[in-house]
């Protein structure tokens, strides 16, 4: 995984279903399925449109891993 989503959270806080919330961004529900299970990474304007769906930031839905500290 190549990032962290708080997406199905968001969705089911908004009480919506990954076949709606697809329909509102404008893909396939299995495109929001691999997308909550990080199994696929979103173009930034998908994030964006995902995002917006929530009224949140990107970072607020789509966190990227901390990078270890590099050696000095």
């Amino acid at each position: 995984m190549d990032f962290e989503t708080t997406i199905k959270k968001c969705r089911e806080d908004a009480g919506l279903t990954q076949a709606e919330l697809a329909d509102r961004v404008g893909v396939t529900r299995q495109t929001i399925l691999y997308v909550e299970k990080g199994e696929y990474n979103p173009s930034l304007e998908l994030a964006w449109r995902i995002a917006r769906e929530f009224d949140a930031e990107i970072e607020d839905v789509f966190e990227l891993p901390k990078k270890a500290a590099d050696p000095a």
